[in-house]
């Protein structure tokens, strides 16, 4: 039997807890450890920089499906498949997330509009030709819509 680190120990390090690192484990993320002759879980020292890649890669807006696609695709470097690796996974993170400021950036302005124009009762609101909020145009069938 190889050395390895504790549950605990690799929770602490990481900076997560005790279920998240299991939970990772029953996903695939982490491979499962090694145990000692009493049964306790043994992690190979790397599985601390596993963890810490996970969290940051969540951090980033990758989801934990993502991130497993990622590390698998890692862990099959030689005659790997360029569009399923971290530049192609980051160029289309990027542009969703590029989108949503751009959604955000129009929600924010409507916003600003509809302080200015003094709404104070969405449905008096609704109701008015002036209320700078999109009521009339939700309202509508999705194909009706301009």
């Amino acid at each position: 039997m190889t050395a390895g680190l504790r549950t605990g120990a690799v929770a602490a390090a990481a900076g997560v807890n005790l279920q998240t690192l299991r939970y990772y484990e029953r996903r695939g993320l982490l491979a499962e450890p090694e145990r000692t002759l009493g049964g306790h879980r043994l992690y190979p020292t790397d599985t601390v920089t596993v963890l810490r890649v996970i969290k940051a890669a969540q951090r980033l807006g990758f989801t934990l499906d993502e991130v497993g696609e990622l590390l698998e695709a890692g862990r099959h470097r030689p005659g790997r498949r360029p569009d399923r690796g971290l530049q192609a996974r980051a160029a289309t993170k990027l542009a969703e997330v590029e989108a949503k400021l751009t959604d955000l950036g129009v929600i924010a302005d409507t916003l600003r509009a509809a302080l200015a124009a003094g709404c104070a009762d969405l449905i008096t609101c609704a109701d008015s030709p002036h209320c700078p909020l999109p009521f009339a145009e939700l309202a509508q069938p999705a194909s009706s819509r301009p």
